[in-house]
């Protein structure tokens, strides 16, 4: 098992053990199945889903490890919506008062709706997990939210596709000494260079649509003042 080698047991450590042992099970496929309720729990905690979704990459593979992250992930962001829509409302208000940010696109989808949830889940300058609690507290459908959730795919195919080159590198040495097909493993590689490529050329049109839509916001919101000094 490739990613076994990322992860050496001789090292003593309490967590280089757990994983050792839990590792293998997670390879199963129950425990493939078992994968996307957990990182459901994972986003919902508002915790990072970089390594998770790389975890996932060298376990399943990009492929199968995309499919299992983007389900996870959806019913993740799901929860993390209605929570903030709801039970944690006011704390969630409280947490994103610190991010203007998150306040300007709260404010700016209740008019721009699936455009602009589309847009921000193609940028990575918004954070994952903190955004779903935004949209809770926005006027957003939760039709256009789940619906949006379409634009994680690039960037799950990229953190997948880096996992699963990471259980490539484990046995990079096997590559050089001839007893791995190299061929192979330099077109993963490309494969993954590929898929930045992508990610960074979404990423900067989604961002540019992005200051488009904030700015003709910005401006219907603020009021306009007449020549005799009244305001419309």
């Amino acid at each position: 098992m490739r990613v076994l080698a990322l992860v050496d047991p001789s090292a003593g450590g309490p967590l280089e053990q757990l994983l050792h042992q839990l590792l293998p099970a997670l390879q199963t496929p129950a425990g493939a199945l078992a994968f996307i309720p957990l990182y459901a729990i994972w986003v919902t905690l508002l915790l990072p889903g970089v390594w998770a979704s790389m975890l996932a990459g060298a376990l399943y593979g990009t492929l199968w490890g995309s499919v299992l992250v983007f389900v996870g992930a959806c019913l993740g962001a799901e929860a993390a919506f209605l929570l903030g829509r709801t039970l944690l409302r006011d704390w969630t208000r409280r947490r994103l008062a610190a991010v203007p940010k998150l306040q300007a696109v709260e404010q700016a989808v209740s008019r721009e709706g699936l455009k602009l949830v589309l847009l921000t889940r193609l940028s990575p300058a918004f954070p994952f997990s903190l955004l779903n609690l935004a949209y809770g507290l926005s006027e957003v459908s939760l039709r256009d939210y789940t619906i949006g959730l379409i634009g994680i795919l690039p960037g799950t195919i990229l953190f997948c596709g880096l996992g699963a080159l990471a259980g490539d590198v484990a046995r990079f040495g096997a590559v050089l000494s001839g007893e791995a097909d190299a061929g192979t493993w330099a077109l993963r590689l490309t494969g993954v260079l590929a898929t930045v490529a992508v990610v960074w050329v979404v990423g900067r049109s989604a961002q540019r649509a992005l200051q488009g839509v904030t700015s003709s916001s910005e401006s219907l919101s603020s009021p306009s003042v007449r020549s005799d000094g009244s305001f419309d």
